[in-house]
């Protein structure tokens, strides 16, 4: 049954969504996690609390978790794992990028919307160039459509 490639892809897809799924739901506690971490450590060198005192703080904070998801994911896709598990991973970069343009575009929509379509359509783009595996193509879609949702419907996350 395995060996059908139909049967191989249709699983191989409903993989990627659902672990994306746990990946993400992970990736949201592991942003928890840092930004309690680094704000503990200023607190032992100060009492003034960063994320109510500067406006500056909470975007920075973000913008370090951006970082250091561009620094996993370099090593993960650089690593010699299969295709699948780099699909499943690429779930938490792609919808880090489309909520990090929300947050910061969050007051003009459109723009939003087109840059991350822009940004999509580029992602697809060095696929095809790079002649990448189809489900690094679902990935892509099946995140920018989430994140579509997810901004259309107002979810908070």
């Amino acid at each position: 049954m395995f060996k059908n490639p139909i049967v191989k892809n249709i699983l191989s897809a409903v993989a990627v969504a659902g672990f994306g799924f746990i990946l993400l739901n992970l990736a949201f506690m592991f942003d928890f996690l840092f930004q309690s971490v680094v704000t503990e450590f200023i607190k032992l060198f100060t009492p003034v609390d960063f994320n109510m005192t500067y406006n500056w703080f909470p975007p920075m904070m973000h913008v370090l978790f951006v970082f250091l998801i561009g620094l996993i994911s370099w090593l993960v896709f650089r690593s010699k794992i299969g295709a699948l598990y780099k699909a499943i991973y690429m779930t938490v970069p792609l919808a880090v990028v489309f909520v990090t343009l929300g947050i910061f575009l969050y007051r003009w929509p459109v723009v939003a919307y087109s840059i991350g379509s822009l940004f999509s359509i580029s992602v697809l783009y060095y696929f095809y160039r790079t002649k990448q595996p189809w489900l690094y193509y679902y990935t892509v879609i099946l995140v920018g459509l989430a994140m579509l949702l997810v901004g259309l419907l107002g979810v908070e996350i």
